[in-house]
């Protein structure tokens, strides 16, 4: 548990540009699960939450670059699927995409820092809930707990956090060479923070 804190007291110890681009980063991996859902179940548009992205990481080293986040947000809250319309599962990681979008826009925008970090624990618990969604394991509820945390695809997301934090660490002056090869990095892995692969067109 001592790991955790200290993971989350190294992000909270980021200024407030390398938060942005840890949080941007996270948002990236998870919009794979949104383009799937959207592709299966017909809902919404993946374009909205790709724009949103692409100027966001622009933002993030071009200082001339104006957001206009009331509508941005306007057009990812018409873009968030309501679980109690689908009978499938894939509904909640990608609410979880618009939903994790939404917050760090609403963050930059009343300059909260606190709730850009939340962003890790949302990605982490999208990972949560799909580890239960496909386990079929009957476990008190601190077995349960502890069987999720060590799970295959949790250690994944944490190993990536931890990376992605570590690099963000080492790169204090964030320049515009860094934060485009680190968004090509994540839109070139493909993979979303549950294993869903980037969706083509």
């Amino acid at each position: 548990m001592t790991t955790k804190l200290g993971f989350f007291k190294r992000v909270k110890a980021l200024d407030f540009q390398q938060k942005k681009v840890f949080a941007i980063a996270l948002c990236q991996r998870m919009l794979p699960n949104y383009q799937l859902f959207s592709e299966v179940c017909e809902f919404g548009d993946p374009q909205v939450l790709d724009t949103v992205l692409n100027l966001l990481w622009q933002s993030s080293y071009d200082s001339k670059l104006k957001l206009n986040i009331d509508i941005y947000l306007e057009r990812l809250e018409l873009n968030t699927p309501d679980p109690a319309n689908f009978d499938v599962y894939g509904v909640y990681p990608a609410m979880d995409a618009t939903t994790a979008l939404i917050a760090l826009l609403s963050a930059l925008q009343s300059k909260i820092e606190e709730d850009i970090v939340n962003i890790s624990k949302l990605s982490s618990s999208t990972v949560a809930n799909y580890i239960e969604a496909i386990s079929d394991v009957e476990l008190d509820e601190e077995a349960f707990d502890d069987f999720i945390f060590n799970h295959e695809v949790m250690l994944d997301e944490k190993a990536l956090q931890e990376n992605l934090l570590t690099l963000i660490e080492d790169n204090p002056k964030l320049n515009a060479e860094f934060i485009k090869s680190l968004r090509k990095e994540i839109v070139d892995a493909g993979v979303s923070n549950i294993g869903v692969g980037m969706q083509e067109g």
